[in-house]
């Protein structure tokens, strides 16, 4: 990794930071595709761990509106995801990776735009954080699925609730990438170099959480994704 690189990684990172602190979601979508044109390297197990010290700092600040009942049947489903995905990343190659996640990144961004609205119950939340934890655990990108479910809940709650998900689900994703040998010295690394773009981009979020226009941002986050998705596709499809 160039000093460049590690410099971009962490503004890509702290732009990522900076909208799960204002929107509840983010970092992901965000800053994993940004990373991955950088250097592959960089997801999903050292974008997880920056996710996972971002979603302490959000469970910290948003605690008052956390509902605990509401956001154990995803965690549950979290578990399913992890599991599935640790045993996807065991049996694909290093080009097989570059195509699964070009696949997810457009999977995840066809979820954002595609309208659809289910209702925040046990069932939904169940395969919502199933999903969630899938695609996060392969790509970083956990938001979309769980995000559909809370679309129509109040900003506070979102936050809470979306963080204390995101908390239990890295954890899961750690564990899962760990077991399938994607974390090790590398990653710990890598994550020790771009976390202040964390400190930065959640302290910058406070400032703007009541300032910030998310759904303008929206089709510029959306359209980073797809694009960055369309390459990594491309390029696993030209290495087969």
């Amino acid at each position: 990794m160039s000093l460049l690189q590690i410099l971009l990684a962490n503004l890509a990172i702290l732009a990522g930071a900076c909208l799960q602190g204002v929107a509840g979601y983010g970092i992901g979508t965000l800053a994993a595709p940004l990373l991955f044109l950088i250097s592959p390297v960089l997801v999903p197990g050292p974008l997880i761990l920056n996710a996972t010290l971002l979603t302490v700092f959000m469970l910290i600040r948003n605690r008052g509106a956390l509902q605990v009942r509401e956001v154990r049947f995803a965690i549950g489903g979290g578990v399913a995801g992890a599991v599935l995905a640790a045993l996807t990343l065991l049996v694909i190659s290093t080009k097989g990776f570059e195509l699964t996640f070009g696949i997810l990144i457009l999977a995840g961004v066809a979820l954002s735009v595609g309208g659809l609205k289910p209702a925040l119950n046990a069932r939904n939340s169940v395969l919502a954080g199933a999903a969630s934890t899938y695609m996060g655990t392969i790509t970083a990108v956990g938001g979309p699925p769980i995000a559909m479910i809370y679309q129509n809940e109040k900003g506070p709650l979102v936050r809470a609730n979306m963080s204390a998900f995101f908390l239990a689900a890295s954890v899961l994703s750690l564990s899962g990438l760990l077991a399938s040998g994607y974390l090790g010295t590398r990653e710990l690394f890598l994550f020790a170099v771009t976390f202040p773009g964390v400190f930065l981009g959640f302290w910058l979020s406070g400032k703007l959480v009541h300032r910030m226009p998310f759904e303008g941002l929206r089709p510029v986050i959306l359209g980073i994704a797809a694009i960055a998705g369309t390459a990594a596709l491309i390029r696993g499809l030209i290495s087969l």
